[in-house]
């Protein structure tokens, strides 16, 4: 299985573009969630992170051909949206929210037209008031607050998955503080990229990996099936077995995927 990560700066994290680099994932979530998934399941997929510094979501779109479809990968993570919002303070270059919307569609639209059994993944922009955003924050907020209303309502309206970022932020900068996790404001530390794999994960493992046909990584989870049938008679896993992401082998195991 082949993941693709597209995105700004966030996603970028100081990637090496040099061939052959061992740091060609960059040090971000991108690394976070391929550490992950490599570790967990050996040989199983493969991941390439195109994401650039400065992005906004009109250059997604002018190198989608060169970027994305020629990739041919089955998994496509989206994080976009505060450039379009931090280019308008800085320099009066951003992308207003109608446009934002229009381009966003086009990007999916014709992505799926090119790759029409892809999973796409839409992330929540975010931010944080701290050093880069503190002169004007309220205006920016509500900014990228419409930024990330256009990118659910997308995922909503495109049968895509979405991963919510912004309330977790907002939940974590109440202790210690909001540059603890996010150092400017915009750009995660370590910690702020850690959080984002923990809900990539969790989304990738709840909403793709237990509904990918091949099940490329359907045995998430194994027990014996007297073990499973114990815990879903005291209401564990039922949501597996209602999705249908459960096997019992004759082998005596059960497999199933959950979050």
């Amino acid at each position: 299985m082949k993941v693709l990560y597209m995105g700004d700066s966030i996603t970028d994290a100081g990637r090496n573009r040099a061939a052959g680099s061992q740091v060609a994932i960059g040090q971000g979530y991108p690394l976070l969630t391929s550490a992950y998934l490599g570790m967990k399941y050996p040989g199983k997929f493969e991941f390439i992170n195109n994401g650039i510094s400065g992005n906004r979501i009109v250059d997604l779109y002018a190198r989608i051909k060169a970027d994305v479809w020629n990739h041919e990968h089955d998994v496509l993570s989206i994080l976009i949206g505060v450039n379009d919002v931090w280019h308008e303070f800085g320099g009066r270059n951003g992308v207003e929210t109608d446009r934002f919307d229009k381009v966003y569609r086009m990007f999916i639209d014709d992505t799926l037209n090119v790759l029409p059994n892809i999973k796409i993944m839409i992330l929540e922009p975010f931010v944080l008031c701290a050093s880069a955003t503190e002169g004007n924050y309220d205006a920016f907020r509500e900014e990228v607050e419409k930024r990330a209303a256009v990118s659910k309502k997308i995922a909503e309206d495109k049968g895509l998955v979405f991963v919510p970022l912004q309330k977790m932020f907002d939940e974590a900068a109440k202790n210690p503080d909001a540059s603890y996790w996010i150092a400017d404001g915009v750009h995660p530390t370590p910690a702020g990229h850690a959080l984002i794999a923990e809900k990539w994960i969790r989304h990738f493992n709840a909403d793709i990996a237990c509904a990918c046909h091949e099940r490329a990584v359907h045995t998430l989870f194994c027990c014996r099936n007297e073990e499973f049938e114990r815990a879903f008679s005291l209401g564990l896993y039922q949501r597996t077995v209602h999705d249908g992401a459960y096997s019992r082998g004759s082998d005596g195991f059960s497999r199933f995927c959950c979050d």
